[in-house]
């Protein structure tokens, strides 16, 4: 399969089934997709089925990022090889430019609860991540890249912050880290925490990407549900976040109320002009 070669990635789009064919068909002016791996490893065999061949079609002009949801690193169950096993195989048909997961756990004993569960910042989970990312990287035989992930509450015996932990993990590990903008801010009005203090504690040469995204706003919280506009409080903090991380490549997340295409396109603009230092 011949593929695009890299190049300098700026502003993404999240690769979602319903733009599938007019991606395909008008080739919009994108610098990369990002694509949810398990969208594409089957279920039965691994084979991916039509979604995997659309993919590849998309690989051929667009550079491309895995994004997983489900390696669930931060459970007490034993890793799921099997999983990392098709996960492979998807990484070697399409070469992504890097490929990420969530500092979280998704499930226990064998069950997930989909969704993408905070961890205690602790010296403890710390070990137990330290571990299980280096088994992965090993396994991959690649460099993994890690999401902070939204909260509504903090752990009590948590004896760290955050970006701590998560510079912590970077160093101990090896990994880059995927900074959600939108995450930061949804945990720092939800926990009461500065949300630029978490950008500024994080480690720069470890930020591979970030990620943009709409929330919406609950009865006592503030919900992470990629299904509105980025807000004006996020644009805020990107331009800072930016500032102190230049050129990282960013996604645009919108997975739910999906709107057309264009309506992704307009977002991205914006996106470059903070990126490139225009607004």
């Amino acid at each position: 399969m011949g593929r695009v070669m890299s190049r300098e990635l700026s502003i993404g789009l999240g690769l979602r089934a319903q733009h599938y064919s007019h991606v395909l068909d008008t080739r919009p002016d994108i610098s990369w997709f990002e694509a949810i791996s398990e969208n594409y490893i089957g279920i039965e065999n691994g084979s991916g089925g039509r979604p995997l061949k659309i993919l590849e079609k998309i690989r051929e002009n667009y550079p491309v990022v895995l994004h997983g949801v489900s390696l669930s690193i931060g459970s007490t169950d034993e890793l799921n090889f099997e999983y990392l096993k098709r996960l492979s195989r998807l990484i070697e048909t399409i070469q992504p430019e890097w490929v990420s997961d969530h500092v979280c756990w998704t499930g226990v004993s064998g069950e997930n609860l989909h969704d993408l569960l905070p961890l205690p910042y602790t010296e403890e989970t710390l070990k137990h991540l330290t571990d299980r990312i280096l088994k992965v990287q090993d396994y991959l035989k690649r460099k993994m890249t890690f999401e902070n992930v939204s909260a509504y509450i903090s752990f009590d015996h948590s004896e760290m912050t955050e970006w701590d932990f998560l510079s912590a993990l970077a160093q101990r590990t090896g990994c880059d880290l995927l900074l959600d903008v939108n995450n930061v801010y949804v945990s720092s009005i939800n926990q009461g925490f500065e949300a630029e203090t978490f950008l500024l504690g994080l480690p720069k040469d470890h930020i591979k990407q970030m990620h943009l995204a709409g929330h919406s706003i609950g009865e006592n919280c503030l919900i992470d549900t990629h299904d509105a506009p980025v807000c004006e409080d996020v644009w805020r903090l990107y331009r800072k976040a930016i500032d102190l991380f230049p050129k990282t490549p960013t996604l645009i997340e919108w997975d739910d109320k999906i709107p057309e295409f264009s309506r992704l396109e307009e977002e991205a603009h914006l996106a470059k002009q903070i990126w490139m230092g225009l607004k």
